[in-house]
């Protein structure tokens, strides 16, 4: 496990060299030599060795093995029997195979662009060249398709001769054709075919991008520079520490203390639950990061309590698993900040232009969506089908005294926004603090935080944002030559020239990303379409910060759409239900939220 370890150290190391810089800034005007940029290279390695722990656990976000991986990893879902078993076990193996390839070829094209570095021999901090943390991208590619391509075989010899020989030849293919000029149509028909035999979206990204540089006859370096530019990014390490900070609230009992505050403060009849259900699921995603950790964290909270205050169960299911994807919207959520240093955007304008919006979308739910309605039962029940105890009512004493309890948990946010609008930390710091405040709290006022418990949460922490590091370095790479091509130009002369209204075209906007967040991870959409569509939206007059709020909205939708749905997944594999089930009973919600989508658009 030493890419865990390693990339848990990355972690662990830029929360402290943060913390240090942000404590003797004022009193020394300097406190770890080029503080920002050893945070932002700490990040690289975050990322590199992140995505290699995500490989290992299954987490690595795939088109067909979405939901394997939401239900523990993708290597034992596939059927072992039968003709069938072995046409699945061939398809997967094509797919892992495209992404051995993919990651040899990606590793020489970063062994180019690190070589480059070793020759302008820039320092980083301390004496240490920069190209020694560089050097991390064409190790990890090169581990990334060893284990990869390793996959496609059981045997430990054919494992060995797999991972080997593909890496090797995906090497061999970018340094034979590197800066020639190549035939596209061959690769489009590959790039579609591995990914629908499940090939990690990087993977295919990562193709699609050298494919196209390929065609131009342009060097591969370039995508690599790309996958450097956004894993260095000043803002970008403001992302693993925000989702440690969540995910330590998750792994503790904070979720069950913020919980009881708001049943509390609600009520424990059905509308108190339901209103404490959606605002809680919501909050939490703000922090956690990925609404799937909030179904993981909430809905074993949520659901028992909803059963208990006689909400039928699909009702209940359908209602955790859409306000989960409405925290997107609330500071200090990943992908806010992550269209906010692609819209370039000021992070604490995108902060504030998110809380009336986010209110909106939860206000569209529990209206449009039904949840509210006099339909739902009001028998109180146990798990059991026996009448239970009748629910408690609002509370003043009860809500005081919970909010006491979970006084270190309601904080958090204090801490975190006040920091940064304050102008006390930059956002990589106020990351940083919210972290630290995070462990401090939890390991030492309540001493839920032993030190196994802390590994677990910086290792689960690196798989996330390595496996959303890797994919949006391919994607900007990708972004990158669409630019350079001329597309965003041509995009507002051929939207404009069918589309003359802008409220017609913000309908438009608003249903195309509902496709987009069916079909694409949220973070691989926000790194390839902001770039392309911002300009289109502001050839209409949108601003950038209300592009980036309505783009936001309607990709809350996505996390409830097939195939690339993940709350779908998360709350099929945490309640025991179909698939099916689950999507059927979010109906009503994904037309509330659109609903609610369009009225930010139109706003």
């Amino acid at each position: 496990q030493w890419d865990d370890g390693l990339a848990s150290a990355a972690l662990l190391l830029m929360m402290l060299v943060s913390l240090v810089e942000m404590a003797m800034r004022p009193l020394m005007g300097q406190g770890v030599e080029n503080a920002s940029i050893l945070v932002q290279h700490l990040g690289l390695v975050l990322a590199m060795f992140g995505a290699l722990a995500a490989e290992r656990h299954g987490h690595l976000s795939t088109l067909g093995g979405v939901g394997q991986a939401a239900a523990g990893g993708a290597d034992g879902a596939a059927g072992t029997g039968g003709a069938a078993g072995r046409v699945r076990r061939l398809v997967q193996a094509f797919g892992n195979a495209f992404a051995a390839l993919v990651c040899g070829a990606l590793a020489l094209a970063s062994w180019r662009f690190v070589a480059t570095e070793m020759e302008t021999a820039h320092k980083l901090a301390y004496g240490m060249p920069v190209w020694w943390v560089q050097a991390a991208m064409p190790l990890g590619f090169a581990v990334l398709g060893l284990k990869l391509g390793a996959r496609c075989a059981t045997a430990a010899v054919p494992k060995v001769l797999c991972g080997g020989g593909l890496t090797v030849a995906g090497w061999w293919l970018a340094h034979t054709w590197d800066g020639t000029s190549i035939t596209f149509w061959p690769a489009t028909v590959l790039l579609v075919a591995a990914l629908l035999a499940g090939s990690p979206v990087f993977a295919v990204l990562g193709g699609l991008a050298l494919a196209l540089f390929w065609q131009d006859g342009l060097p591969l370096a370039s995508v690599a520079l790309s996958h450097y530019q956004i894993t260095v990014n000043p803002s970008l390490p403001a992302l693993p520490l925000f989702t440690l900070a969540g995910l330590v609230f998750a792994r503790t009992g904070a979720a069950q203390r913020i919980g009881n505050l708001f049943v509390t403060l609600m009520g424990g009849g059905v509308h108190g639950t339901v209103l404490a259900t959606a605002v809680l699921c919501s909050l939490f995603t703000a922090f956690t990061g990925g609404s799937g950790v909030t179904i993981l964290a909430l809905g074993g909270l949520l659901l028992p309590l909803l059963r208990n205050a006689g909400y039928p169960e699909q009702r209940g299911i359908s209602l955790v698993t859409s306000a989960s994807a409405l925290g997107v919207l609330l500071a200090p959520s990943v992908p806010l900040i992550m269209v906010a240093i692609i819209a370039r955007v000021p992070i604490n304008t995108m902060f504030l232009a998110g809380l009336v919006p986010a209110a909106l979308m939860v206000l569209s739910l529990l209206a449009f969506g039904g949840y509210l309605g006099k339909s739902v039962a009001r028998v109180p029940v146990s798990a059991g089908g026996v009448a239970a105890v009748p629910p408690s009512r609002p509370s003043l004493q009860g809500a005081l005294a919970a909010a006491w309890l979970a006084k270190w948990e309601l904080l958090a946010p204090v801490v975190a926004i006040g920091s940064l609008v304050s102008g006390l930390a930059t956002p990589t710091e106020s990351a940083a603090l919210t972290a630290g405040y995070a462990i401090a709290t939890q390991a030492w006022a309540h001493r839920e935080l032993p030190w196994a418990r802390l590994r677990a949460c910086l290792g689960e922490s690196a798989q996330i944002i390595g496996g959303v590091l890797v994919i949006l370095g391919m994607a900007l790479g990708l972004t990158n030559y669409l630019i350079d091509a001329g597309i965003p130009d041509a995009a507002i002369e051929a939207v404009q020239g069918v589309i003359p209204d802008r409220n017609l075209f913000l309908l438009a906007l608003v249903l195309f990303l509902l496709l987009a967040g069916a079909l694409m991870e949220i973070y691989a959409a926000i790194v390839v379409l902001v770039p392309l569509l911002l300009p289109v939206a502001q050839s209409y007059g949108v601003d950038p910060v209300h592009f980036g709020i309505i783009f936001l909205a309607a990709m809350e939708m996505g996390f409830l759409c097939p195939p690339a749905g993940m709350n779908i997944y998360f709350a099929s594999a945490m309640f025991g239900k179909p698939i099916g089930y689950v999507a059927r009973s979010v109906l009503p919600a994904l037309l509330a939220i659109l609903l609610g989508t369009l009225l930010i658009a139109w706003w």
